[in-house]
């Protein structure tokens, strides 16, 4: 199985914060061969950490090792990067959806989902609005199903 997992929900893989035993439990229990990031996760994850590290739930040496750790394994993902294809898959994503609060890092990583929906069998977000376009884009989003 290959799964798009945007930074929300790959996070969890790497803290401990509400969710991260329903992506694990869907990894261990799953045949799971790829997983697919936006290239823009890279940029994303590191931004989330120091983010934490601004509001005080996790301390600076905590930060680095996140980002130490998240970079030894880039090995084990398939990045997938924002060419001209994605870009223009991002733009009709952002001519359908921004009314609904489409941003322009959400509507990358939604235009890579979109852009490997044919090769990957979920797509997760643990970010509301988006899974709720992913929904509507028929993209599979329930770590269930």
């Amino acid at each position: 199985m290959n799964i798009f997992l945007d930074t929300s929900t790959l996070f969890k893989l790497y803290h401990e914060e509400e969710g991260t035993d329903e992506i694990d439990r869907f990894i261990k229990e799953h045949n799971v061969e790829h997983i697919f990031l936006s290239a823009i996760t890279k940029i994303e994850f590191e931004s989330v950490v120091w983010k934490k590290v601004r509001t005080k739930e996790i301390p600076k040496e905590t930060a680095q090792q996140l980002i130490a750790l998240f970079r030894a394994d880039y090995d084990k993902f398939s990045f997938v990067e924002d060419h001209v294809e994605v870009k223009a898959i991002a733009i009709s994503l952002l001519e359908k959806y921004g009314v609904r609060g489409l941003r322009t890092l959400d509507a990358i990583q939604f235009a890579t989902a979109k852009y490997l929906e044919d090769i990957v069998s979920l797509h997760n977000t643990s970010d509301k609005r988006l899974e709720h376009l992913f929904q509507l884009e028929h993209l599979t989003t329930n770590l269930s199903d």
